[in-house]
């Protein structure tokens, strides 16, 4: 099955222009087929194509359904990208494939990378989802200082996992399924002690992901999964 997303269809009866030329010029689509739609917000749509060139499409909807949320609660993980953005783009395509609602990068005092284009990294957030063929797009914000991510309210859990010596727990004994979460995954040079010391003073726990050593992405991925089964 394709799904398109479509994140204003609740108002304008046209697919965006990448989706409009994907249905059309890739798939061949024409004026009454039939074509499901997502806006990314929990909500399912079946649509009948009404028009079309090569560039564009519209579409009148026939049927709308709502998603139930596939977990409980927020998810929210947070991490500095790896300098190897292939690594990065892997994690973000199988996080939402998993299922999570929020995704920050974090630019941190060791971090091999700086600078982050969000806008490919939405996009694959976007292609995640409906290969999943879920409803709700993960929220993705710009990279974010650390020491402003960590003194932001948030209602709910909040972990850090770090590699350093040190009381921890892991975090899968510590998840609770009624709470919201939020965890934090450093970089490949983990987070300095100074970070940890600063989280620790805001309200944050400290992580274990388990005795293996773990890429960033692949901490995060867990932490990922982790959450996920604690909250469904």
């Amino acid at each position: 099955m394709h799904l398109f997303y479509t994140p204003d269809i609740d108002h304008c009866p046209e697919l965006p222009e990448e989706e409009a030329a994907h249905a059309v010029r890739v798939l061949r689509l024409q004026p009454g087929d039939e074509i499901s739609l997502t806006d990314g917000k929990g909500h399912f749509y079946t649509a009948r194509i009404t028009l079309s060139d090569r560039k564009r499409c519209w579409v009148e909807v026939v049927k709308e359904e709502s998603q139930e949320p596939l977990w409980k609660g927020h998810l929210h993980l947070a991490m500095a990208p790896t300098k190897n953005m292939d690594r990065t783009e892997w994690f973000a395509e199988k996080a939402t494939e998993i299922g999570m609602d929020e995704l920050t990068f974090l630019n941190c005092q060791w971090s091999e990378r700086k600078v982050i284009k969000t806008e490919r990294i939405e996009k694959i957030l976007v292609s995640a989802m409906k290969q999943s063929l879920k409803a709700r797009l993960p929220r993705l914000h710009e990279m974010m200082p650390f020491e402003q991510f960590v003194k932001q309210p948030f209602a709910g859990q909040k972990f850090i996992a770090h590699c350093h010596e040190g009381n921890k727990v892991a975090l899968r004994d510590a998840l609770q399924g009624n709470e919201d979460a939020l965890v934090m995954i450093g970089p490949e040079g983990d987070f300095s002690p100074e970070e940890v010391a600063l989280a620790l003073q805001e309200g944050f726990v400290a992580v274990s992901l388990g005795a293996s050593r773990l890429r960033t992405e692949t901490a995060a991925l867990v932490a990922v999964h982790l959450m996920n089964l604690t909250h469904t």
